[in-house]
């Protein structure tokens, strides 16, 4: 119930976020982003060749651009599935063709306050570095934004316990290599992280073309692929790697100011398919 109230509440104050210029984090900014991704996956948009629309996602993060993404790259009957990191649990997600169908597991460091019993998912709470499943459990991998915040300071936002502020910036490697490991042969793995000037910030790193490049030797792919998108005062848009080497992200936590161009979280995020 709390839930519904709170997004209805979001979904009344969506006129005032419109005329206050659409400013990210304040009221009305979820029901904003979550219309914009549901008519993203529903128009099929990054499917084949498409491209993003001119003007798309201004002023949200970027899951406008990785959720779509995921479904972009999802075959009809996904099996075994493990959401590294719990970025699908979200209820406008979990319902839609084909993660609704699948046999899903869910898997984070601590317990979520939301979670979709009902759907029959299993939660699984624990350090994706070190995971319990046997070798080539799963179907398909899918890890969203997640492993940047790996072996860093996870205490800010998401668990209590203070064994979990840590400050190793290779600790992605290993949860990679898991990854890799939970996987049966041909399996697929699903990975996003921000991308651009490189830098550890306490709770999160933005990753670059060396980080990048470790990550794919860490997993060791039979092959893989990978598609960039840049965010700007235009919105998010297709990029080569190139074009994000200055890319900062917007850390809305650190209480500085949104900049003018609206962005609400990274200016570059790299979208890695890896074939086992």
């Amino acid at each position: 119930m709390y839930f519904r109230v709170k997004e209805a509440l979001d979904m009344l104050a969506r006129p005032l976020y419109v005329v206050r210029g659409r400013l990210p984090w304040t009221p009305g900014y979820y029901t904003e982003k979550r219309r914009t991704i549901c008519a993203a996956i529903e128009s099929g948009v990054l499917r084949g060749n498409k491209e993003l629309p001119p003007g798309y996602g201004v002023g949200i993060d970027e899951r406008a651009v990785e959720y779509p993404w995921i479904f972009a790259q999802l075959s009809e009957k996904l099996g075994k599935v493990l959401d590294a990191g719990s970025a699908l649990n979200h209820g406008f997600l979990l319902e839609r063709k084909p993660l609704s169908d699948a046999n899903l597991t869910i898997m984070t460091l601590a317990p979520e306050k939301r979670r979709y019993w009902n759907r029959s998912i299993s939660y699984v709470f624990g350090d994706l570095r070190r995971t319990d499943f046997a070798d080539g459990t799963f179907d398909t991998v899918i890890s969203v934004s997640t492993v940047e915040h790996i072996g860093l300071d996870n205490t800010l936002l998401y668990t209590g316990d203070a064994s979990k502020k840590e400050a190793d910036a290779q600790g992605f490697l290993p949860a990679i290599r898991e990854f890799r490991r939970l996987l049966k042969p041909g399996g697929t793995c699903l990975v996003t992280v921000p991308y651009g000037r490189p830098g550890v910030h306490g709770w999160y790193q933005v990753f670059d073309a060396d980080l990048v490049q470790q990550l794919i030797e860490a997993f060791q792919p039979s092959d893989y692929s990978i598609d960039y998108f840049g965010y700007d005062a235009r919105g998010w848009h297709s990029a080569a790697p190139d074009d994000l080497v200055n890319a900062v992200f917007y850390d809305f936590h650190s209480g500085e100011p949104c900049a003018g161009d609206l962005a609400a979280g990274a200016r570059g995020v790299a979208c890695m398919r890896l074939r086992a």
